[in-house]
């Protein structure tokens, strides 16, 4: 059953922010339902800082090198983060590493997004990997935080072919492509009160999710109608 209302975000970033300027521009024309109240940075020279303040997005900055432990500056960016009071983080290309109590904090409330077909291949360069295996599916993957890295429940992935004469950068640019689909749609199902974090899992509907929803860029997510 249905529970639709306007869903509050708060967006992490610590580049160029391009998934975080598809929100923008998804919330701006209409096709997602959320008010992002803040877009914060570990880094002051993030251009996402600059997208959201073009947006008219407030701001913040939580440098991570002003800090002696990853402890406390986590402790330091979800303090900021409960300023703003969102009912969902989205992580945004934010290169830092979390740690358990930041997860826990926020838990069933954070987002991100890796680009590749989790399980395989967690962690860094995802793309020369997949060529290396001599894979012919790469793909990305959005999932739930939790305190494993790359390891929380998925909600959305998409494939993407690996074709002849691919390398790590022309692989990487047609997998960002759908990053910007698959990402806000994975929020609108948050945000319609299909997607749930029931019982420290996740859910559609209410029942357990098995595996991700197959999501293509064309016919969107592949999930049964409203119950």
């Amino acid at each position: 059953m249905s529970d639709a209302r306007t869903l509050s975000v708060v967006i992490l970033v610590s580049g160029g922010g391009t998934n975080l300027q598809a929100f923008i521009d998804a919330a701006a024309d209409g096709r997602l339902d959320i008010d992002i109240l803040a877009v914060i940075s570990n880094r002051a020279d993030a251009y996402g800082l600059r997208r959201a303040e073009t947006a008219g997005i407030d701001t913040a900055c939580v440098e991570h090198q002003e800090f002696r432990s990853r402890e406390d500056f986590d402790r330091a960016l979800a303090d900021v983060i409960d300023g703003f009071g969102p009912d969902l983080v989205i992580l945004a290309g934010f290169m830092r590493i979390l740690s358990p109590s930041f997860v826990a904090r926020f838990e069933g409330r954070i987002l991100n997004i890796h680009p590749s077909l989790l399980p395989r291949y967690p962690g860094l360069n995802t793309h020369q990997r997949a060529l290396d295996a001599g894979d012919k599916w790469h793909g990305v993957t959005v999932h739930y935080v939790s305190a494993e890295l790359d390891g929380g429940p998925p909600l959305l992935q998409a494939r993407v072919p690996v074709l002849d004469g691919d390398d790590a950068k022309s692989l990487a640019a047609r997998v960002l492509t759908v990053e910007h689909s698959i990402y806000p749609e994975a929020v609108r199902l948050i945000q319609a009160g299909r997607i749930t974090w029931e019982a420290n899992r996740a859910c559609l509907d209410g029942a357990p999710l098995s595996g991700p929803i197959t999501f293509d860029a064309e016919h969107g997510a592949r999930l049964p109608p409203d119950r």
